[in-house]
């Protein structure tokens, strides 16, 4: 019988290496939600044109050697000119279990694939929250998190070539970048 660990990530029972490396989800939940109309009910008489903003974000906590929370947090900030229309914040979150992976595996799989499967539950909360905050229903686009991430260690790679290359005659700053 499996053994349970401290948050939900469950051993998989016998040898892992006749089973494989192993990416389970143990829990998918709402961690967070908040939903603003600052102006109401005076933002529903008008007929400006409205601009949205959307920042997507994901943290990764560690809970045991093998289970890890990941937060997928959209915030969308709709506006008219200076006035804030709507202001609403998801926090998606799931408990991932990893056996089998190197530690490139673990944060590929930690950046790419347990974001993709947050992402339907966090869109599907912020369309509810904001048809029940009195507005058109909202539907946000299928996001790449492949993409973001092959992207952001792209960008890893240029500033670590660029922090390298800048601390060449200093030895603080070669230790500064390896803490």
């Amino acid at each position: 019988m499996a053994e349970d660990t401290n948050n939900g990530a469950v051993a998989p029972a016998g040898d892992l290496d006749q089973q494989g490396a192993q990416f389970m989800v143990e829990k998918i939940y709402v961690k967070d939600v908040s939903f603003e109309v600052p102006n109401a009910p005076a933002i529903f008489n008008t007929e400006a044109e409205n601009n949205l903003g959307m920042n997507l974000q994901h943290n990764v906590n560690r809970l045991s050697d093998n289970a890890f929370e990941v937060v997928l947090q959209v915030t969308l900030n709709c506006t008219q000119g200076d006035s804030t229309v709507y202001l609403a914040e998801v926090k998606q979150a799931g408990v991932f279990g990893l056996f089998g992976f190197d530690e490139q595996g673990t944060e590929y799989l930690l950046s790419t694939q347990a974001p993709a499967i947050l992402f339907p539950y966090a869109r599907q909360v912020v369309s509810d929250l904001i048809q029940a905050g009195g507005f058109p229903p909202f539907l946000l686009q299928p996001i790449n998190f492949e993409a973001l991430y092959a992207d952001a260690m792209q960008q890893r790679m240029m500033e670590g070539s660029a922090a390298a290359e800048g601390a060449e005659g200093s030895d603080d700053s070669a230790r500064h970048l390896d803490s």
